[in-house]
């Protein structure tokens, strides 16, 4: 069956279906292949991206304009200082202007309820870089890396240790999605959103997976395939830094946790890592640590999504 999601929003994945989460999978496979072949793949040429930048970025920021631009289109960075936002224009006026000059938008924000007002008022696709419910293209990221150092998805214990937080809830939607069994370590009072855990419980239902939520990360990583984690304190939570140390500091992945998990189980992490807070070294920089495949991945993910609802390829 041929998938299309040709001016589709990207802002959340539990938007998606399983099929459609595995077509953008199997393009950023294809686009990972033409880009190492050095095969042109310029199915954007012409198109203009607008990247909105409330937050700093390394990662997404650079991802995406390279990512543009092997797509054989431009991408117009735009921060806070950039626009009129800061000086009072709507979101929805924003995104209604911008619709006439670009043909996709991509927006890093704090609130998520920006992204869904662009989504609402635009008249082209919407991908979010990041809000504080949801970070899709790292997931999608995240599990284009998993399929390649395991060869499947489906069935497989992928553990997230540390705070509920955007991250949490992507890699649980897309994993339940795609039929892992996907558990998150959290202490008391840090869980991911009460409606993400519904919707991961649904989603297991329905795929074959399984969803766990648990307070105790050893008991959590027993087994594991994948141990997956992120700071502690994001971005915006600085005033909360010191405190969320000591609460966090038995959910630090380190060679004592890992011990517990399969020999050859993968380490996770979206990046930028405060080594010694949340991960020690030794892990993030041991054989199992898959942390900067992962980061290369964001492009070719992005380049996936960016091709299917900007310039409508099928697959």
């Amino acid at each position: 069956m041929v998938v299309s999601l040709a001016g589709r929003d990207v802002l959340c994945l539990q938007d998606f279906t399983r099929e459609e989460l595995e077509t953008i999978l199997k393009t950023a496979e294809m686009m990972k292949i033409w880009n190492k072949i050095g095969k042109p793949h310029r199915v954007l040429e012409g198109k203009t991206l607008a990247m909105i930048f409330q937050k700093p970025s390394t990662r997404t920021r650079i991802s995406f304009e390279v990512g543009i631009y092997q797509l054989g289109g431009y991408g117009l960075y735009l921060n806070a200082q950039d626009l009129q936002l800061r000086r009072g224009e709507t979101i929805a006026d924003t995104a209604r202007v911008l619709s006439r000059y670009v043909d996709g938008i991509m927006a890093r924000v704090y609130a998520h309820k920006d992204v869904e007002d662009l989504a609402k008022y635009a008249s082209v696709p919407v991908i979010n870089g990041l809000s504080d419910f949801s970070h899709p293209c790292q997931a999608l990221a995240d599990y284009q890396t998993i399929l390649e150092k395991k060869g499947r998805i489906a069935g497989l214990k992928i553990v997230y240790v540390g705070d509920g937080n955007n991250v949490a809830h992507s890699l649980m939607i897309a994993g339940t999605k795609l039929g892992a069994n996907v558990v998150v370590a959290t202490p008391e009072g840090y869980e991911p959103d009460k409606k993400v855990i519904k919707w991961a419980e649904q989603n297991a239902a329905e795929s074959g997976g399984s969803f766990e939520l648990l307070h105790d990360p050893i008991k959590a990583v027993k087994d594991a395939d994948v141990i997956y984690t992120d700071v502690w304190a994001s971005m915006g939570q600085e005033a909360e830094a010191e405190e969320r140390r000591k609460i966090f500091q038995p959910f630090q992945v380190n060679k004592d946790l890992v011990k517990h998990a399969k020999p050859d189980y993968i380490f996770m992490h979206c990046l930028p890592a405060h080594r010694g807070e949340e991960v020690t070294d030794d892990v993030v920089d041991s054989p199992n640590s898959v942390v900067f495949d992962e980061a290369e991945n964001r492009l070719h993910a992005q380049k996936a999504v960016m091709a299917l609802v900007m310039g409508g390829i099928k697959v």
